[in-house]
């Protein structure tokens, strides 16, 4: 469904000396220097994959997406969406495209939803019956049409993200780009969008491709991520995979009665506070079970827990 080759962005910007003389300077020459942000992306997405796309800020997530999304043209190489080059076709490639930017709303703000929904059905030349059906899909996931004759400017972030959430499936796009969709957003409005994600994907068969800092997005919806750094990809596969490849361990957490924290042979102990011991384990050295009852045996043990090793652990390691 998604062919990126080669895909490169540069940024020229203008260098500036301090002070008058550098701005008198300016005034008659100006230098400029090209900042990459994008670096020979190669990869492929299939029909009705749900992909996370993570990486620190900075990192060229969002400038892959706009790309990607037709809002931005590259520097170099191309983005084939359906077997069409999206910069050479693409107002015939945007037709099959739906994006949320969770920073910015396409929904017009002096309006009701309901007649935000309408406009952007004359725009992408919907026809009436297949909007309709769409609207009632939208509302057996999100409970949109209780929302339609709100106007956009009174509803809350949450109902906001709904209605953009809407829109961008209207036209029943093939690919959906949703870029940091949960920004701002309480539980209830992430477990909404979370909801949204599984279902479309589920009855349409959408391909979408996720950008987030919430990691609890990737571990719920996505089994393959891709992770981008100074513009480079340097990860693509299953995530369990990369989690155990990067970061094979785990987090052994033992509340003791008292604060008398014995050591292993087996574990690292990372950090106490009080009788709340962490213990960190090689996944292919040990198991939890072994080092329970090895501590069991030095100290009485009040409570445990084992946590797996989280997405941004991986991201500090890069």
């Amino acid at each position: 469904m998604i062919e990126v080759k080669n895909l490169c962005k540069e940024y020229h910007v203008v260098k500036k000396e301090k002070g008058i003389k550098g701005a008198l300077k300016g005034l008659v020459s100006k230098e400029s220097q090209s900042i990459p942000a994008v670096k020979n992306l190669n990869f492929s997405i299939e029909s009705g994959e749900i992909v996370g796309f993570i990486g620190p800020n900075g990192a060229g997530k969002s400038t892959t997406i706009k790309m990607m999304s037709g809002i931005l043209t590259p520097s170099g190489g191309e983005v084939l969406i359906d077997g069409k080059d999206i910069t050479k076709h693409r107002k015939e490639v945007v037709g099959n495209i739906g994006v949320v930017f969770g920073q910015r709303s396409q929904l017009n703000w002096d309006l009701r939803l309901g007649e935000s929904f309408e406009l952007l059905r004359h725009i992408y030349q919907v026809d009436k019956k297949q909007y309709e059906q769409m609207l009632d899909t939208m509302d057996e996931i999100l409970g949109i049409k209780e929302l339609l004759d709100k106007p956009v400017r009174q509803m809350s972030l949450g109902q906001r993200v709904k209605g953009d959430l809407t829109a961008a499936m209207l036209h029943s796009p093939k690919v959906l780009f949703l870029d940091e969709p949960t920004i701002g957003l309480d539980v209830g409005s992430k477990y909404a969008l979370r909801k949204f994600v599984k279902e479309i994907n589920r009855k349409n068969g959408t391909t979408i491709i996720l950008t987030t800092h919430d990691l609890g997005d990737i571990q719920q919806l996505c089994e393959r991520i891709m992770i981008i750094n100074h513009g480079e990809l340097v990860e693509d596969g299953n995530l369990s995979e990369i989690v155990d490849r990067i970061a094979p361990y785990k987090t052994l957490i033992v509340q003791y009665f008292d604060e008398a924290i014995p050591s292993s042979e087996h574990c690292e102990l990372i950090s106490h506070e009080g009788n709340v011991a962490r213990y960190r384990f090689g996944k292919n050295e040990t198991t939890a079970a072994r080092l329970i009852e090895e501590l069991s045996g030095k100290a009485m043990i009040q409570d445990i827990s084992v946590e797996e090793t989280g997405i941004e652990e991986i991201l500090s390691v890069l």
